[in-house]
């Protein structure tokens, strides 16, 4: 099977050809460890376990390695830190718990390494060293900075023009900077936070910036070029552009990763996710509600790289089809994880999963239940979803049986009201000669 993918610094969907076949290598970057995961932070987790999955599959489970960093040092994390009155190491080992929990219950794998940005200070410093010696970077008041006009092709991967990369960058505006562009490879730490022996004859105690750690880290478990750079497209600049520039820099290499793949936006409800406005939503907030099957399946309706808009109802449509995918024998007893040649083909396509789940749709109608079941459990749905909703069942028949008068007196407003009442509270009721039988809807 061919398997195309999207890439972002080429901007076109090519055929995925790995360095090495018997040793695929992708990163991703992964969360920083501060506070509880939110549901736009859900989806590259889930998005880049499909494709861990499939490439699986399509190389050997021996022969694929999976990088999903985790950044333990941060402006946040101290900040928050302090306002908890905790020690930093005490809340990312707390932050990081959380997160391996909420992954888990949506139904995803873990990665084969985990790096901790904490444990790589010495590659990073390494990287830095590499980048003084060659002028890609200098020293200014106890900073290394990595000096952008020094790399010709700088900007590549995002294309913005050069005073929008300008204003975007959202790095610190300092007289010691050569140019406005140059970002921050390393600074002296303050009173009370983290900080470690210094890089380039730095006397002074600091600790790494952002951009460096995910160099230093995929360097280290994947080599100075690997096949896939994955993460959110709100990444794209300045993240991962500039970890191109420290990583090509500092090997004299003419890419940093072969494939670079980007999942598009999540809003809530139509609008921009924000605490404001009171749909900010983290895993665990939902998972207190939805099984977390359907929120998996719910984020994988749409495709990776379109933006996704995270609604009640969508999450009910995702609930009553995985119910219905999933309510077969041959899901429930069944062993393998295998996916169907047509689902497949699918996911060779740039990762499309609302074509295969369309496809398995067709098995479900063409009744190849073994092949449906397999092609589920290979996209990671374990189990059948059950409702988290809790009625009080008394009242649910005492308004049945109050509609079902209604009927018979052929009120039918009075029976469309009790109807709309049950559905309000979770109840969805089939009618059928038989009579009228319910369920919870989630």
């Amino acid at each position: 099977m061919e398997l195309k993918l999207y890439d972002t610094l080429t901007k076109e969907k090519r055929v995925f050809t790995p360095l090495d076949p018997a040793r695929v290598r992708m990163y991703v970057c992964g969360p920083t460890v501060y506070d509880f995961a939110h549901i736009g932070n859900a989806r590259p987790v889930i998005v880049f376990d499909v494709l861990y999955r499939l490439l699986r599959h399509l190389y050997g489970e021996a022969h694929v390695k999976y990088v999903r960093n985790i950044t333990d040092v941060d402006d946040k994390i101290n900040a928050r830190a302090a306002e908890r009155g905790v020690p930093i190491r005490e809340l990312t080992e707390e932050t990081y718990k959380n997160f391996k929990e909420d992954v888990a219950a949506l139904g995803c794998l873990p990665p084969d390494v985990e790096p901790r940005a904490t444990e790589h200070i010495e590659e990073m410093k390494i990287l830095i060293e590499k980048l003084v010696a060659s002028k890609h970077a200098y020293v200014a008041e106890e900073h290394v900075l990595f000096n952008v006009p020094s790399m010709k092709d700088y900007g590549q991967l995002s294309r913005r023009p050069l005073d929008e990369m300008i204003a975007g960058a959202r790095v610190e505006v300092a007289p010691y900077k050569r140019d406005p562009m140059d970002f921050v490879l390393w600074k002296p730490s303050k009173d009370g936070e983290p900080g470690w022996p210094s890089p380039s004859g730095i006397k002074s105690a600091g600790r790494p910036g952002w951009h460096i750690e995910c160099s230093a880290m995929s360097w280290k478990h994947l080599g100075e070029t690997f096949d896939i750079h994955g993460g959110g497209v709100d990444l794209v600049f300045p993240h991962h552009e500039n970890e191109i520039a420290q990583s090509r820099c500092a090997f004299h290499t003419p890419v940093m990763a072969n494939y670079w793949m980007h999942n598009g936006f999540l809003q809530v409800e139509g609008e921009k996710m924000s605490k404001s406005l009171g749909n900010f939503f983290t895993i665990r907030d939902l998972l207190a509600d939805w099984p977390g099957e359907v929120l998996r399946f719910n984020m994988l309706r749409s495709h990776y790289r379109q933006p996704i808009d995270w609604t009640i109802k969508g999450l009910e449509e995702s609930f009553s089809t995985l119910r219905s995918l999933t309510d077969l024998p041959e899901f429930e007893t069944g062993a393998e994880r295998i996916f169907a040649p047509v689902v497949l083909e699918a996911l060779g396509d740039d990762l499309n999963t609302p074509k295969a789940i369309a496809e398995l749709h067709v098995l479900y109608n063409k009744g190849e239940y073994a092949a449906l079941g397999s092609s589920l459990r290979a996209l990671g749905f374990n189990k059948r979803p059950e409702s988290k909703r809790s009625v009080d069942s008394k009242k649910v028949e005492s308004l049945i049986a109050t509609r079902l008068d209604a009927r018979k007196a052929k009120n039918w407003a009075e029976s469309d009201r009790i109807r709309e009442e049950l559905a309000a509270m979770g109840v969805v009721l089939k009618d059928s000669k038989d009579g009228t039988t319910w369920e919870i809807a989630r």
